[in-house]
């Protein structure tokens, strides 16, 4: 249904993605002491293996199967996406399927992102979850009612990390796309593009707002200011400098 509804375009499935502040019902996991450190995304595929490969059947029955990419979550070495990819190929193998769909990294833990290059060389693309990055690079809980404001996407730490995943992605031709609610935020815009962000995923209510901001935009000018953007000092000092540079109408 969804491709259906997609038209020709290519649509990203991530797979199993529960635990910390994502839970499901008919999927009761045990109780952790620190569940946003826990058994969150490809690990709880790690110790439930049955899970992935049932998902992972049906995401290979989809047609036109060209169409479909394939996102991995909380991934924090390259070993975790080698064991999946031989998987998803062991799978293919047993459905008598030519080609495997694209396979890509969730970018949401530091780790991941200043091992972007190695993970690019093994990935066909690569997501950077800026909502899970910022608390775990900032040690914040975002859901936290005294923290939350504090938690920014736009502090220079992050805009490193971005920057760096982006470096490593383009040392072996791969795209990268940001989700998370920084990616529908007007005011970063120019600075992804400038980063070297290739694609954004962005929430309905912004898409207009989102692509008219881009249209306006001149790439070298967003490459140029952002790099200076990485040396200051504060989210707050990132968000004045963007403001001036980039005013929101």
């Amino acid at each position: 249904a969804v491709l259906d509804a997609m038209g020709d375009k290519s649509v990203i499935i991530r797979t199993i993605d529960v635990g910390g502040d994502k839970q499901l019902d008919y999927l009761p996991l045990p109780a952790e002491a620190n569940p946003v450190l826990g058994l969150r995304g490809i690990r709880l595929a790690q110790v439930r293996p049955e899970l992935l490969d049932q998902q992972l059947r049906a995401l290979l029955h989809l047609s036109p199967l060209s169409r479909c990419r394939i996102l991995l979550p909380m991934v924090t070495e390259v070993d975790e996406l080698l064991h999946i990819r031989q998987r998803l190929d062991a799978l293919c193998g047993e459905l008598g399927l030519a080609q495997r769909p694209e396979l890509g990294v969730m970018i949401e833990v530091p780790a991941a992102a200043l091992l972007a290059e190695q993970l690019a060389e093994h990935a066909d693309f690569l997501s950077i979850g800026t909502n899970d990055l910022s608390q775990y690079t900032l040690a914040m809980d975002r859901d936290h009612a005294g923290l939350a404001a504090r938690v920014d996407a736009l502090h220079p730490a992050l805009l490193r990390l971005i920057a760096q995943t982006c470096a490593g992605a383009a040392q072996h031709n791969r795209w990268v796309g940001v989700c998370g609610a920084l990616a529908s935020d007007p005011l970063a815009t120019p600075v992804l593009i400038g980063l070297g962000v290739s694609e954004l995923s962005v929430s309905p209510v912004q898409i207009g707002e989102i692509k008219d901001r881009v249209r306006h935009l001149d790439a070298s000018e967003c490459r140029r200011i952002s790099q200076g953007l990485l040396k200051l000092s504060s989210a707050s000092a990132v968000r004045h400098a963007c403001h001036q540079h980039w005013p929101l109408s």
